[in-house]
Order: C-alpha cells, then structure tokens, then sequence
C-alpha cells in the first residue's frame, strides 16, 4: 500500500511539474498577451483551443504557434511566433492536455 501511494504521489507531482513548467513557458513566450486560461483575451482561452483541437496532433498545434494563423477563431489573425519555435511542442502538448 506504502508503494502505492508513493508512486501515485510521484506521478501528481511530475504532473503537476509539466503544467507549472508549461506555464512557464508560455509566460516566457508571451502567450498570455493574447491567451488566458479562462478569460477570452485577443485571442481564445487555452481550454477554448484544446476544445477545438480536441483529438488533434500536438505537432500541427506546434506548427500553428510558431507560424501564426487567422480565421479559426475569428477575424483577428494570431501572428507568428517563430521566437517560441525550441518551446511550441511543450507548449501545444499542454493546451491538449487541458
């Protein structure tokens, strides 16, 4: 039982380190001008666009973030994002686990 829990423990924690980290990284790549986690900004909240890409590749997500896009979400575009380019696999993984 001992074994149990600990390992249990161990995998919320790594959980809960992915998200922080993912927080990290969208704060560090300027996400939050235009994303919130629950209030629209410009651009949709981080669950809207897992809704949307529910069921989708983290890679077309990534390729998204770093090459922009428009029209999905309504009429103003989300420019490119090349600088985010090391981080948007990270990032697209963790809007999809939302």
């Amino acid at each position: 039982m001992k074994a149990l829990t600990a390992a249990l423990t161990a995998a919320a924690l790594l959980m809960a380190g992915s998200a922080l980290a993912s927080e990290d990284l969208v704060k560090k790549n300027a996400c939050i001008g235009g994303h919130d986690m629950s209030a629209k900004k410009v651009g949709p909240t981080w669950k809207d666009i897992a809704a949307k890409h529910k069921g989708g590749k983290a890679e077309e997500l990534a390729a998204k973030i770093v090459s922009g896009g428009k029209g999905v979400y309504g009429k103003i575009p989300m420019p490119p994002q090349p600088k985010a380019e090391g981080d948007s696999m990270a990032i697209a993984k963790w809007i999809l686990s939302l």
